[in-house]
């Protein structure tokens, strides 16, 4: 075991890159196959149900389509009236992007560990570095790509860092993911909070994405954030931040991919 953790250590970087790789893609076809055998077995389970608890569900599931479409006609009210406003003042449109979904294979959540497989890859478009949305906000990044699979870093990952806004307010602050022990609620940290800003666990404020760096687009839900306390500058605050507790155990995602990206392939 020794001579291979010293033969790992002196290896070029190269050489580990393809190792990776390939072992990523050895497990591919696994990870696939268990994903539609677990849909395969909530399939038959919602078949043995009880006719009043399938009527009951039906009943629910009516009720959420219905008030998806009420959205659905209130964005595009919202988009007309964007395209309105950008016609009037002579503004440059924001880029598109469109949505694909994709079932989550497996999780990986420990304390080394905060991620997502997910059931889609390269050959739907999919890149390195694509956000990752749910109907809460941010789910994360997307990190490594193959052909029918990729690897996705949760909000609540120490490999995620990106810049937010305290809702109400339009100065950038530093979020990052942290340490998240298993069975805990997913929490990150915010950091560079102008002191003029107040939160408390009572009084709390989302953070929102802001924008910049051309990953997210701004306004999309990261958390809420409770007490902060003054850093030893006293100019800046810093505190936790609460992540929507349904990160871990997120069944269907959606990958946002650039439309203009999708032109130069």
């Amino acid at each position: 075991m020794g001579l291979i953790l010293l033969s790992w250590l002196f290896l070029p970087p190269i050489f580990k890159s393809l190792l990776k790789l390939s072992f990523f893609q050895m497990q591919a076809p696994a990870l696939l196959v268990s994903s539609h055998v677990r849909d395969i077995q909530d399939f038959w389970a919602l078949r043995f149900q009880s006719k009043p608890a399938l009527i009951e569900g039906i009943r629910d599931l009516a009720r959420l389509n219905a008030a998806y479409e009420l959205r659905l006609h209130e964005s595009e009210q919202l988009r007309l009236d964007l395209i309105r406003l950008e016609q009037i003042l002579g503004l440059p449109s924001l880029p598109g992007y469109r949505y694909e979904v994709a079932r989550v294979a497996r999780r990986d959540m420990n304390g080394w560990w905060q991620q997502i497989v997910i059931r889609k890859g390269r050959n739907d478009g999919i890149r390195a570095g694509d956000a990752v949305l749910f109907t809460g906000g941010v789910v994360g990044r997307v990190r490594e790509v193959g052909p029918h699979l990729a690897v996705v870093d949760l909000l609540s990952s120490q490999h995620i860092r990106l810049a937010a806004v305290v809702e109400g307010d339009d100065r950038p602050v530093s979020y990052q993911g942290g340490i998240n022990p298993p069975l805990h609620p997913p929490r990150g940290r915010i950091q560079f909070v102008p002191s003029d800003i107040s939160s408390s666990a009572v009084d709390t404020k989302r953070i929102l994405t802001s924008g910049l760096g051309g990953v997210f687009p701004p306004g999309l839900v990261i958390g809420e954030i409770g007490a902060l306390t003054v850093g030893a500058d006293e100019l800046f605050q810093a505190g936790p931040v609460t992540l929507d507790s349904r990160l871990n155990s997120l069944r269907e995602v959606a990958v946002l991919i650039p439309l203009n990206e999708e032109r130069e392939r």
